[in-house]
């Protein structure tokens, strides 16, 4: 129960990120509501997880799983660079993130 949490939670850092961008620096009010809800799952959700996932590996997959979903939704809904290398650097992110749940 405790991974699907976490990983729940690191997509949920990726809807914080993306509202964040969205705000405009909270002078848009809707995005900024997504960005405090998110924010506040997303934790609480980390925080529940580390009961009994090692700190270490549950902070490095959660940061993981938000990273490479904010960059997707940025290549794929914001038109960000696309290009070889960037795909290539996910797709490790990726492979460290299956890592650390396989080697927990």
């Amino acid at each position: 129960m405790a991974w699907l949490v976490l990983v729940i939670s690191g997509m949920l850092e990726a809807v914080w990120a993306i509202a964040l961008d969205r705000s405009a620096g909270f002078s848009r009010p809707i995005p900024s509501v997504v960005f405090g809800v998110g924010l506040a799952l997303s934790m609480a959700g980390l925080g529940y997880a580390l009961r009994t996932i090692p700190v270490g590996t549950g902070y490095a997959v959660w940061v993981g799983i938000g990273a490479v979903l904010t960059a997707l939704v940025g290549i794929f809904a914001l038109g960000e660079s696309a290009g070889l290398p960037r795909l290539i650097s996910l797709l490790l992110v990726i492979a460290g993130i299956i890592g650390l749940k396989v080697f927990h």
